[in-house]
C-alpha cells in the first residue's frame, strides 16, 4: 500500500501566501513515510520536473496536478499534461480532457465546506465528471463540513480519499490515503485509485490546532489575482 496525498500548496502558489517551499514539503512528506505527492497550485501546474530527483531521492513520486477554478469552484485535475488541464474553461471541457488522457484523475475537493469556491450544490449535477471524492483534513472533532461526505461517496459508487490541502506544513499529515497501486507511478496511482483501491485513513486536528491554521491562513492573505468570472448558481 502506498501513502499518499495529492491535495498540496506551497510558497509557488499564485494566489494564496504560503509560507513553505515545495522542497520543504517534500522534506517533510518523505519524514512522515509519503510514497506520493501533488502539488496542486491554484490556476498554475507546478513543473515537478524540478523537483522531481530532489523526491526520488527521499523516496516520493511527484503527481502533477491543479487545483483549478472552473467557474468559481475548485477541481482537482491530477496527472493530465499542464497544457490541457489549463485549457478547462467550463465543465464542458472536462469530459474530452478525461478522454484525451485517460489516466487523469478529476476530484472534487472539500465539496460541502461552505466556501463559494466549493461545489456544494453543484456537486450531484457534475457528479458524473467526478473519479474520487476527498475527505479534506482541515476539520476538528467538533467542526467538520466532511461529515455528509462518506455516505455521498457511497451513494454515488466514488472512492474516497484523503486531502491535507496543506496551506501550512503544521496540517500535513493528518489525512491521507493508503493506495494499493501496481507501481508508485503516477498511472498507476490514478489507475488504483479508479479501481477503488483504497483506504482512507483520518484524524481531526486539535480544535487549538485547527484554530491557529485558520488563523495564520487569514492573516497570511492572499496574492492579487484578476477578478473571476461571475458565479452562476446550479439550476
Amino acid at each position: 500500500m502506498l501513502k499518499i496525498d495529492l491535495h498540496n500548496h506551497t510558497a509557488d502558489d499564485p494566489y494564496d501566501r504560503i509560507p513553505h517551499t515545495t522542497a520543504e514539503l517534500i522534506d517533510r512528506a518523505s519524514a512522515l513515510g509519503y510514497d506520493a505527492i501533488a502539488v496542486t497550485l491554484h490556476d498554475k501546474q507546478y513543473d515537478h520536473t524540478r523537483l522531481e530527483a530532489y523526491a526520488a531521492v527521499r523516496g516520493l513520486t511527484l503527481v502533477p496536478g491543479v487545483e483549478r477554478t472552473i467557474r468559481g469552484r475548485h477541481v482537482l485535475l491530477i496527472n493530465f499534461p499542464a497544457h490541457a488541464a489549463l485549457r478547462v474553461d467550463g465543465y464542458e471541457d472536462v469530459e474530452p480532457l478525461k478522454r484525451s488522457h485517460p489516466h487523469g484523475l478529476v476530484i472534487v475537493p472539500h465539496p460541502f465546506f461552505p466556501l463559494t469556491n466549493c461545489m456544494r450544490g453543484w456537486t450531484d449535477r457534475y457528479r458524473p465528471l467526478f473519479d474520487a471524492v476527498e475527505y479534506n483534513g482541515c476539520y476538528s472533532a467538533a467542526v467538520n463540513f466532511n461529515r455528509t461526505v462518506p455516505a455521498w461517496a457511497t451513494a454515488n459508487g466514488l472512492p474516497l480519499i484523503g486531502g491535507s490541502d496543506s496551506h501550512r506544513l503544521m496540517a500535513f499529515g493528518s489525512t491521507f490515503t493508503l493506495v494499493d497501486a501496481d507501481s508508485r507511478t503516477p498511472d498507476a496511482i490514478c489507475a488504483a485509485i479508479k479501481a477503488g483501491r483504497v483506504q482512507l485513513q483520518t484524524q481531526p486536528l486539535p480544535l487549538p490546532r485547527m484554530a491557529e491554521y485558520l488563523g495564520r491562513m487569514v492573516l497570511g492573505g492572499h496574492h492579487p489575482v484578476p477578478a473571476q468570472p461571475r458565479q452562476v448558481s446550479p439550476a
